[in-house]
């Protein structure tokens, strides 16, 4: 009897996902990891439209968001280096970003961010991990 309760907590932890950023240029700054449930302010408005969002230092170039007890549902992630910390993407005058980013589902920018529905991947309320690398 006095092995049940570690037995008990050892089994109940809270589902989720689970996003790793590997590869970061280098370890200045943080990354933040914006989860979003519909295309409104996606990505560029992550502050204001997000549905959560995990601001984490970079250890040895990598970093790891974790998003606990989300409900099932379709979303999409932006994440940033934010080398500077000033909560936003660095640009340069013409716009083109100067800090690292990176989207789910392999959605890729061109000459704008993606669409939502280019990033978005269904999760099912279960465990779900997701690999995000940043293009500088």
């Amino acid at each position: 009897m006095a092995n049940l309760p570690a037995m008990v907590f050892a089994e109940s932890s809270c589902s989720g996902i689970q996003v790793t950023i590997p590869n970061i240029k280098n370890s200045t700054g943080a990354v933040a990891c914006a989860l979003f449930e519909s295309s409104s302010g996606f990505p560029t408005e992550f502050l204001h439209s997000a549905t959560n969002i995990v601001m984490i230092k970079i250890r040895d170039t990598q970093a790891r968001c974790n998003f606990l007890d989300i409900p099932p549902g379709t979303y999409a992630l932006a994440v940033i280096h934010d080398e500077n910390k000033d909560g936003k993407l660095g640009t340069n005058f013409l716009g083109v970003p100067t800090e690292g980013y990176g989207f789910s589902n392999g959605a890729e920018a061109s000459m704008s961010a993606p669409s939502f529905e280019a990033a978005r991947f269904s999760y099912d309320g279960q465990n779900l991990d997701l690999t995000i690398r940043l293009t500088y």
